[in-house]
């Protein structure tokens, strides 16, 4: 038997198809401690967003997000084609061959400096289409703590995106 808790607190037992409820009540009863140390507290467990709620997010970002790209590109010097918004399980940004940007509508929900973490990425990508030392050097140029925002993103980023419905 094998017992998970996910970042939502949902306790999930697996247990083989012959197992009795008795045995099952006994596992757990005897795993208490266990479930009690690594179950989140609930101001800490993730709220899945509703799907009006990633509307709305989309909408705020397609008013929010292309400023602010316009902005970076103006300082790097760089000129792009058309930006999309998107939400996105496994993608906070990218950058197409033919300029055009994406975005995931969920930057909205993480500190500012990590979104524009990601724009700057992403512009990046205008001068550099892989992630090449040229690249990470070109965004050190114009982002000096961008690893610091980049760690903040890999540490919180899965948590944000598992909330899409």
């Amino acid at each position: 038997m094998q017992l998970s808790i996910d970042a939502f607190g949902r306790l999930t037992v697996r247990v083989p198809r012959t197992t009795t409820d008795a045995a099952i009540a006994q596992f757990l009863s005897n795993h208490a401690d266990w479930i009690k140390k690594h179950m989140p507290p609930p101001d800490q467990r993730i709220v899945p967003l509703t799907q009006g709620e990633v509307y709305a997010l989309a909408d705020r970002a397609v008013k929010e997000i292309p400023p602010k790209v316009r902005q970076f590109a103006a300082e790097m010097g760089v000129s792009y084609g058309q930006i999309t918004i998107r939400n996105q399980r496994t993608r906070w940004g990218s950058c197409s061959g033919r300029k055009n940007l994406n975005f995931n509508c969920l930057l909205l929900l993480v500190p500012e400096p990590v979104m524009d973490y990601v724009i700057v990425h992403e512009l990046c990508h205008l001068i550099h289409l892989d992630h090449s030392k040229a690249f990470w050097a070109t965004l050190e140029r114009f982002m000096p703590d961008y690893k610091t925002r980049r760690a903040w993103l890999d540490e919180h980023g899965g948590a944000i995106i598992a909330r899409l419905p």
